[in-house]
């Protein structure tokens, strides 16, 4: 059980101007008008298994709705790598989450960030990335790296607003399913699920 503390109304408000500032500034890297439901981070970090050792990895991590859902779904704090390109929200994060490591950086950039930190053995990855607004050869490299740095069977967990995976299986050395559709976000959201095969 998570020590976090539930945000007070104040702090949800902070968190949207926040957001909606950052995405009148930068639509395309912000890729959402808000940040994501509860719902929806709940069912994202249900595809991870606290009990499988080893880093999990967070890809713009925004606000930290993934990353507090994660914490209630029993990942210890100190296990978490938050990669976030924004400075405004990788210091908001750095307070609220002061025992995950915290990368301000590119996500696409990612065999660096975790050649750097040492990890080899991530136990699973979320992302709020808005992928689909990368060439879809970015969104394969993407996938690949970071399953590259990943135990085998390890989930890469991301979801998209469209009905369709946003990385298609047919491109890369993985495989994809869709995990949940979550109605009671805005707009609903389907989570995908990308992973190698153990054997």
């Amino acid at each position: 059980m998570s020590l976090q503390t539930e945000r007070t109304p104040k702090e949800l408000i902070q968190d949207e101007l926040v957001f909606f500032r950052e995405w009148i500034g930068n639509p395309l890297r912000t890729g959402a008008l808000s940040p994501s439901s509860r719902k929806l981070a709940r069912a994202m970090a249900a595809e991870i298994d606290p009990d499988t050792s080893g880093a999990v990895l967070e890809l713009g991590p925004g606000t930290g709705v993934f990353t507090k859902a994660l914490l209630d779904h029993g990942i210890a704090e100190e296990r978490l790598v938050l990669v976030e390109a924004n400075r405004d929200f990788a210091r908001m994060l750095g307070r609220r989450f002061p025992k995950a490591r915290i990368v301000c950086g590119d996500a696409y950039a990612i065999d660096r960030h975790l050649d750097e930190l040492g990890e080899r053995s991530l136990s699973g990855i979320i992302t709020g990335l808005p992928l689909l607004t990368k060439p879809v050869g970015q969104r394969v490299s993407l996938v690949e790296a970071c399953l590259d740095h990943a135990v085998p069977g390890a989930p890469l967990v991301q979801f998209t607003y469209a009905l369709q995976p946003p990385v298609p299986a047919s491109l890369g050395s993985y495989d994809v399913r869709r995990a949940s559709r979550v109605l009671l976000n805005f707009p609903p959201a389907t989570v995908w699920v990308y992973s190698r095969a153990t054997s």
